[in-house]
């Protein structure tokens, strides 16, 4: 088939979901009618990462985003997932939403998600594409002709659902990866269940973080923090963190709290992190901590010199 801008993936009626829903686990028996072959989807070798994929908090972000901006009568909305894959874990580090219309048929912009992958590639050229992901609580029976599509791009693709919709009271985020099986020759493929953990990079759990603020804000409303507040909520986190800590250790001592192989656990882990805090003489710690000063101190004075030399520079030019 050429490629156009609109490429119909399939011209006939797609095979029933019932029989894509019995085999992801769902509580429907598996109908009679198997699934298609999905050609080239199994990897020679077991999933990377052990059947375990990791999704960064800007997945979960941009599909939301990605759900609410859709048309109005829209059934769902998909998109291809990025990331890396390494001999330990598969990483879902970025995404972007592709145009899509499901109805007796289904067509994909494919030449749109070629070029916005292509564009991608200029600025992260590590993400590779990993398989795609749909806003929605279970598998369709669209799902096999889009998976198939993906499976040109990605030699064992992943099929991400998130259930935008809240059917059982929570965004439920499910994975999913294709495997061929059957005897004789493996001609059915079923979709298999991963396991789903979610990875973060520093500033993503900050902004996390400040996402979280606003579900105690009346109005959803919240304000970034200056340097100072961020350091002193900081502050306050470790030093809870460290009471709770102190209520225990004195509970043991006290016989409140049964020791067992729970509380050496505990101990080593405690011990440990002791360990990987620096021995400073206070005196040279206190010189290190003035020296910084300091220096702050003196491109704080620079900064305010500067921008007061280009205010009377300006002055003296509009004489």
């Amino acid at each position: 088939q050429a490629v156009v801008e609109w490429c119909h993936l399939s011209s006939q009626q797609p095979p029933p979901v019932g029989s894509i829903a019995g085999i992801t686990g769902t509580s429907q028996a598996p109908a009679q009618t198997p699934v298609p072959a999905l050609p080239g989807l199994a990897l020679p070798g077991p999933f990377p990462g052990g059947c375990v994929v990791r999704l960064h908090p800007v997945i979960l972000a941009s599909t939301v985003d990605s759900y609410e901006r859709c048309k109005k009568g829209a059934a769902r909305v998909i998109g291809t997932l990025l990331g890396t894959v390494n001999k330990h874990s598969v990483e879902v580090t970025n995404c972007f939403s592709v145009s899509h219309n499901e109805s007796d048929e289904v067509a994909v912009d494919m030449e749109f998600a070629k070029n916005l992958y292509e564009l991608h590639k200029k600025v992260s050229p590590n993400e590779l594409i990993l398989g795609w992901y749909a806003a929605g609580h279970d598998i369709t029976e669209h799902s096999v002709l889009i998976h198939e599509y993906y499976s040109r791009e990605a030699p064992n693709p992943i099929h991400l659902t998130v259930d935008t919709s809240l059917q059982n009271g929570h965004m439920s985020i499910k994975a999913y990866v294709s495997t061929l099986m059957g005897v004789p020759g493996r001609t059915v493929g079923v979709f298999t269940p991963l396991t789903v953990k979610y990875a973060y990079y520093d500033t993503e759990c900050i902004r996390v973080d400040l996402i979280m603020k606003t579900c105690f804000s009346p109005n959803r409303v919240v304000g970034l923090s200056s340097d100072l507040q961020q350091v002193a909520g900081a502050s306050a986190r470790i030093q809870d963190a460290l009471s709770i800590v102190l209520q225990y250790a004195e509970d043991i001592l006290s016989g409140k709290v049964s020791a067992d192989n729970t509380i050496r656990k505990v101990g080593h882990f405690l011990m440990s992190l002791v360990n990987q805090v620096p021995k400073i003489v206070p005196d040279d710690f206190e010189t290190m901590l003035h020296s910084n000063i300091n220096d702050l101190l003196m491109v704080t004075y620079l900064a305010n010199l500067t921008q007061s030399q280009i205010a009377l520079n300006e002055k003296l030019v509009n004489l």
